[in-house]
């Protein structure tokens, strides 16, 4: 069953990648898919051919060290002990550890939290597209757009500059995720977002720029006039949630650094039965919260609290067996 899930990965990768660079190739069924990405659009095989790789098991993922080692004066910034330690985002042993714990894992796609287009994280995201194209894995990588949830609200204006600049600098990278030829990016939303925030974002996303918009939910969502391309929730203080035919979301644990309370304890067999419970959800967004929130104390990167035989972990473990 594991080489079973394992060949799914694979086969999700080489769609994506001939979807992207054009060509034909035998899907599993015996069925031509992977057409060119100008193809997409007009194409009805084509893009029914791309919504084949739905389950997509995406992790959120942050490359925000050293810097978020040390905050609110605490240092380091986490209740666990990192089994990479204390690690540099930008370090090339670093990336290439956390592709090889993502495939381990199974996961599909990286959702690389993004800060702007002058933030240490824009710095730092060419380099991890490079890196996993360089070890050759089959993983995608989507940004997590979140200045539409920490801040003022963005202008139509200011999205369409960091759309802009998104599409101009990585979408084309055979590593950057995309459905039906277009690029997937997934954006944060704070509680008093609501439809007028869906509105800029189709106002922003013209059909120049056609991005595959996954927005975070709010009170109401579906009522909204315009609806983006997909919804997922984050509530890392919840173990699972379910946005019935759109996305089932997971988490490991969850605690804020310092005196607060634990708001989600660590249960290593909650976890495995909330793995199988999203596995068999099979919604086409199969989301794990987070990677490597370790501020959050969300991670199922491996720590040593819960390390494992493997090397990669209990909690990745988890999704290598009971994910499959």
């Amino acid at each position: 069953m594991i080489e079973k899930k394992r060949l799914r990965h694979v086969l999700g990768y080489l769609v994506l990648t001939t979807a992207l660079l054009g060509g034909t190739l035998l899907g599993a069924d015996g069925e031509g898919r992977g057409p060119s990405e100008s193809a997409t659009h007009s194409d009805p095989q084509a893009q029914e051919s791309a919504r084949r790789i739905f389950p997509i098991r995406a992790a959120f993922y942050y490359a925000w060290y050293p810097e978020a080692w040390n905050q609110r004066g605490i240092t380091p910034y986490t209740r666990y002990r990192p089994s990479g330690g204390y690690y540099n985002s930008a370090d090339g042993g670093t990336r290439d550890a956390h592709i090889r714990a993502l495939d381990y894992a199974g996961f599909d796609a990286g959702i690389y939290s993004w800060w702007g287009r002058d933030s240490e994280q824009d710095a730092r995201f060419a380099g991890m597209l490079a890196r996993t194209r360089a070890t050759g894995s089959p993983l995608k990588w989507a940004l997590y757009y979140e200045l539409e949830g920490n801040g003022p609200d963005p202008s139509v204006a200011e999205i369409a500059a960091d759309l802009d600049h998104i599409r101009s600098r990585y979408t084309m990278d055979p590593a950057y995720l995309r459905i039906d030829g277009k690029a997937v990016i997934f954006v944060y939303a704070d509680p008093a977002d609501g439809c007028g925030m869906v509105d800029r974002w189709h106002q922003a996303d013209s059909p120049r720029r056609d991005f595959y918009v996954v927005l975070k939910v709010f009170d109401g969502y579906l009522a909204c006039p315009g609806q983006p391309d997909g919804w997922h929730q984050y509530a890392p203080a919840l173990r699972a949630d379910r946005q019935p035919s759109f996305s089932y979301s997971i988490s490991p644990g969850f605690a804020l650094t310092g005196p607060q309370p634990t708001r989600l304890a660590r249960d290593i067999t909650a976890f495995r039965r909330a793995v199988r419970d999203m596995v068999a959800s099979d919604e086409p967004w199969q989301l794990v919260t987070t990677f490597n929130e370790w501020g959050e104390n969300s991670a199922v990167e491996s720590a040593q609290d819960w390390s494992s035989p493997s090397g990669f972990g209990q909690y990745l473990d988890a999704l290598h067996t009971d994910g499959r």
